[in-house]
Order: C-alpha cells, then sequence, then structure tokens
C-alpha cells in the first residue's frame, strides 16, 4: 500500500535499518510524530515463543507508571453493590442482561470489557460480537473480578492488556507522542519488565527477539533487543 507523504518524509529522515537503543528510539520516535493531533506510541515486541501452543500463549496486563494519554471506555457486566460500584469509579456503561441486550443490538461503543465471575454466563453469549473485537473478559488479564470498580480504576489509569498474536507479536499502546521522552521510556521499561516476568518455561532460545517502536502514523524505528537489558 502507498503511503503519504509525510510518511516518506519521515523515512528519510533517520537510518531505519540502525538498531536504537531504547532512549535513543523514543527521541527519534518523538521528531517522526507529525500529524495534527497527539499520536499513540506503540511498541511492537516478537517473542520467541509458539502461540499454537497454550503453554506458550502470553497475555496478562501490565501498569503503565506514566499512564496512556487516553480516555479508556469501559463497559461492567455487573449487578448490585458491584455494578453501582463500578458506576462510581468511572465506568462509561454498567448492566447484566440490559447491557447484553444493547450489545446484541450493536452496541460497542467501548474499548475494554469487564464482568463479575456471576454474570459470564451470560456474557458468553456475546462471544461472537466480543471475541473477534478482542473485548471477551478474561480471568487472566484481570477482566473477569469479583471487584469490578477497582479493575476500572486501574485500566483508566493506565493499566493495558497485552497478548501474543499468530506470529508471536506483542503490541502495546505506551503513551502520546507529547509525552516526555522520560515518561514513555518508563512505560517502555515497564512493558519489558512485564514481557520477562510472563515468559513461558517452555520457550527456548532468545526470547526476545525483535523490538520495534513507532507513532500512528509513523515508521517503525528499530530497537536493539541487546541493549533493552542494559537500560532497563
Amino acid at each position: 500500500m502507498a503511503q503519504g507523504k509525510r510518511y516518506d518524509d519521515s523515512v528519510k529522515r533517520f537510518d531505519r535499518d540502525h538498531l536504537h537503543s531504547p532512549g535513543e528510539c523514543v527521541d527519534v520516535v518523538k521528531t517522526l510524530a507529525k500529524a495534527n493531533f497527539d499520536e499513540t506510541v506503540e511498541l511492537a515486541v516478537r517473542l520467541g515463543v509458539d502461540p499454537r501452543k497454550a503453554d506458550q500463549m502470553v497475555r496478562g496486563t501490565v501498569a503503565l507508571p506514566s499512564g496512556t494519554g487516553r480516555d479508556v471506555r469501559i463497559a461492567v457486566f455487573a449487578a448490585g453493590e458491584a455494578a453501582a460500584a463500578a458506576r462510581e469509579a468511572g465506568a462509561d456503561h454498567v448492566g447484566a442482561d440490559d447491557l447484553v441486550a444493547q450489545i446484541e443490538a450493536g452496541m460497542t461503543d467501548f474499548d475494554l470489557a469487564i464482568a463479575t465471575p456471576d454474570l459470564m454466563p451470560m456474557v458468553g453469549k456475546l462471544g461472537r460480537v466480543l471475541g473477534p473485537r478482542g473485548l471477551m473478559p478474561n480471568p487472566k488479564t484481570g477482566t473477569v473480578t469479583p471487584d469490578p470498580a477497582k479493575a476500572v480504576g486501574e485500566f483508566k489509569g493506565g493499566r493495558v492488556e497485552y497478548r501474543t498474536d499468530r506470529y508471536g507479536n506483542v503490541h502495546v499502546p505506551i503513551g502520546k507522542a507529547s509525552f516526555e521522552a522520560d515518561a514513555l521510556l518508563a512505560n517502555f521499561t515497564a512493558v519489558v519488565d512485564e514481557l520477562n516476568r510472563a515468559k513461558p518455561s517452555s520457550s527456548k532460545g532468545r526470547y526476545i527477539r525483535k523490538v520495534v517502536m513507532s507513532t500512528t502514523h509513523g515508521p517503525g524505528v528499530k530497537v536493539d533487543p541487546a541493549k533493552v537489558a542494559a537500560e532497563r
């Protein structure tokens, strides 16, 4: 697919084959954000795992110390006191069978779904809608919990989900281009630390194989995997 002139200009401003240190990469990426909005900075990490094997699926959540810089819209499946607490915590949509009906009718105006364990059988009926969008609540990511209010506060405050795709890549937003370099680097370090913590025992050989950082409309800037540990 042909890229725009702004993208082409950005590519000419740095060596795409050079492997940068994490700090250098953050500095370069910030200079390449030229859109007329505050672009998201994305981190992509290729892991030495085989996602086809259940014991090598890497999935979880990580708290970004500098936050994400964006408002996360959250839907909570809960009833009673748990529902009231979730609303007070700032959830955007809260309900039980009524929320299920809204989603079945086509409402998907949210970025994350959280559910209490007792409502998961009801939420399971939405698998065809939530599954393909990556929105199905899951205990491994803390989105199935008896305390949805706490989860709402954490995700609103900068906790993000991560999971390997079919090729072993993990994509995580680590902030906005307007963030100070130190703030982006702190979020980068938090993600790398979490991925290392989540390393499957069955993963053999080099674990972090490729690291690329980019903005929403910018080209990918490579990080030297060997230098990642040095700056942690």
